[in-house]
């Protein structure tokens, strides 16, 4: 997992950067990420996605760093492997994961989040029932795993 300390402070804090802490319901797993108060939060109706009511929010690798419970994640992966489905053996919460559209980040469950640190919150539908070209119309979602500065 990332070091989110890679990324300099000012960096985060000039790009309108919050630090959000968060975790699974047992708290066995907590994390914390760097990303907007204001939070761009996808719903997608894919299989999977579906069946989790898995809205997530997409921030960089390098704006994660997982605290505590590495031992406690179990992965689910199916038809492209791509995406890296972890979630808490105890409670089987998944408060992060890896999605198949951006596996150079992580998608963040903003309902694990700890109050006080998101302002809003815009929810966008994504089609994952039609994956291939869902992603091909979008503009903006391959960006969003990408540092600040690059």
């Amino acid at each position: 997992m990332a070091n989110v300390t890679n990324i300099p402070t000012v960096l985060r804090e000039g790009a309108g950067l919050v630090m959000h802490t968060g975790g699974c319901h047992c708290g066995a797993v907590r994390f914390e990420v760097w990303s907007s108060p204001d939070l761009h939060v996808f719903n997608c109706n894919c299989s999977i996605c579906t069946k989790k009511q898995n809205l997530h929010f997409i921030i960089p690798k390098s704006q994660f760093k997982l605290l505590q419970g590495s031992e406690n994640l179990t992965t689910y992966t199916f038809n492209t492997h791509t995406a890296k489905h972890t979630f808490c053996k105890t409670c089987g919460v998944q408060s992060f994961y890896i999605p198949r559209s951006n596996p150079d980040g992580y998608g963040i469950a903003p309902h694990c989040l700890d109050p006080g640190t998101v302002c809003s919150v815009k929810v966008e539908d994504f089609c994952g029932q039609n994956w291939e070209e869902s992603m091909e119309k979008h503009q903006t979602i391959r960006s969003m795993s990408k540092n600040v500065a690059e």
